[in-house]
C-alpha cells in the first residue's frame, strides 16, 4: 500500500497538510493513468470525456452545455472539439434560425469508438478499496468540496 510521505520523501506539518498534497499527488497519478490508457484510441481523457456527455445526453448540445457538464473543467474545451471533429466522432450543426448558435452531436463513428473503449478500464485505479471504503472516500471528498 502507498503512503504519501515516503513517495514523496517528505513530512508534514500536520494530516490536513498531509491529506491534500495527497488528494492532489493521487489526482496527478490518476491522471497519468488515464492519459497512459486513452493514448491506445488517440483520445484525451477529456476528449472521452466530451464524448460520453454526447452519447449520454441523446441530442446535440450547445458547447457551454458541454462545458458546464465536464468533469474537468477545460478552457479549451473549443479546442478539444475541434480535434473530435478533425477525427470525425462529433459534427457540428448549425442553427437554421441563428447562425450565431451551434449545436455539437456524436457522430456514429464517436459512438463506435466509446463502444470500443471498455467500460472498466478505472477499476484498477481503485482495486485496492471496497465498495464500503469507496463510498467513504467519495463522501469524504464531497465534504471537502
Amino acid at each position: 500500500m502507498g503512503d504519501i510521505s515516503k513517495d514523496i520523501n517528505s513530512k508534514f506539518a500536520n494530516n490536513r497538510t498531509k491529506a491534500l498534497i495527497n488528494i492532489v499527488y493521487t489526482a496527478n497519478w490518476i491522471n497519468s493513468h488515464q492519459n497512459e490508457f486513452f493514448k491506445t484510441f488517440r483520445i484525451s481523457p477529456q476528449q472521452y470525456n466530451i464524448l460520453r456527455i454526447l452519447r449520454g445526453a441523446g441530442e446535440p448540445l450547445n458547447v457551454q452545455t458541454i462545458k458546464n457538464r465536464m468533469i474537468e473543467r477545460s478552457p479549451n474545451a473549443t479546442r478539444l472539439m475541434d480535434k473530435l471533429c478533425a477525427k470525425n466522432y462529433i459534427e457540428r450543426l448549425p442553427s437554421p434560425h441563428d447562425r450565431r448558435v451551434v449545436k455539437i452531436a456524436i457522430t456514429e463513428k464517436g459512438i463506435g469508438l466509446l463502444n470500443d473503449i471498455p467500460s472498466t478500464f478505472n477499476a484498477k485505479l481503485l482495486q485496492n478499496l471496497s465498495e464500503e471504503e469507496a463510498e467513504q472516500l467519495s463522501n469524504l471528498l464531497d465534504k471537502m468540496r
